[in-house]
């Protein structure tokens, strides 16, 4: 069968192709841009492998940093934090070679403290805020606030630089959320705890170990240096 088309139509179906290529590759990049690799036409599997390649070539920075020498559960924010190599941050409650959160400290005090440092990704909170919930950055205790990087993607033992402070830190897992996020609001918890298609999911941050000291503040660039494959999805610690 042949089809005779003008070269009118011939130029307005390239025309249409090139439109079409590039929404799809706008919308791709602002959708990676606050969850890497979640790209709906991908199957499970593909998209952790998306996520992946995606955080390759972001440039993801620091938001805000918090650091409190109580053991409260929102950490104001401060103009600069110091990293401590195997420690944590300097003048935190939870820094320490050994393990510092009160709950654990009861069960094993000799454990090593693979929760030095607290991370969250910022764009939770302006979900939340979409679903009527007011979090701040500190709000829910975290020690350093990002910004288009989504923490709970990378895989375990990731490294990341900080800023040009020298500072560098290595992923070890998941935060486990607790009852206190209810009490902080209500009705905050069950948020967390699923994602955006309602499916099961930790999402209130992820911890951090102190590999290399150095000063952090807001601004700075964050360096993603990925481990070998193949990648270890995060557990909780």
């Amino acid at each position: 069968m042949q089809f005779d088309y003008t070269p009118m139509q011939i130029v307005y179906a390239a025309l249409i192709t090139m439109t079409l290529l590039i929404a799809r590759e706008v919308f791709t990049r602002l959708y990676l841009r606050a969850d890497p690799g979640r790209d709906p036409t991908l199957s499970a599997h593909s998209q952790k492998l998306a996520r992946v390649d995606a955080l390759k070539n972001i440039k993801p920075e620091v938001l805000s940093v918090h650091e409190d020498i109580g053991h409260n559960f929102s950490k104001p924010i401060v103009d600069s934090i110091t990293l401590i190599k195997g420690i944590g941050i300097e003048g935190d409650s939870h820094a320490g070679e050994t393990v510092q959160h009160l709950y654990r400290l009861q069960f094993d005090p000799a454990a090593p403290n693979l929760r030095q440092v607290h991370f969250m990704h910022s764009e939770l909170f302006k979900e939340l805020s979409v679903q009527g919930f007011e979090v701040k950055p500190g709000d829910l205790g975290e020690n350093i606030t990002t910004q288009s990087l989504n923490v709970l993607a990378l895989p375990k033992r990731t490294r990341l630089e900080l800023g040009e402070g020298g500072a560098v830190v290595e992923v070890t897992g998941l935060r486990n959320p607790c009852a206190q996020i209810e009490k902080f609001q209500k009705g905050l918890l069950a948020k967390i705890l699923k994602d955006t298609d309602g499916k099961f999911a930790r999402r209130s941050g992820v911890m951090i170990v102190v590999l290399e000291g150095g000063v952090v503040r807001p601004g700075d660039v964050i360096e993603i240096m990925l481990p070998d494959e193949p990648h270890e999805e995060l557990g909780v610690v």
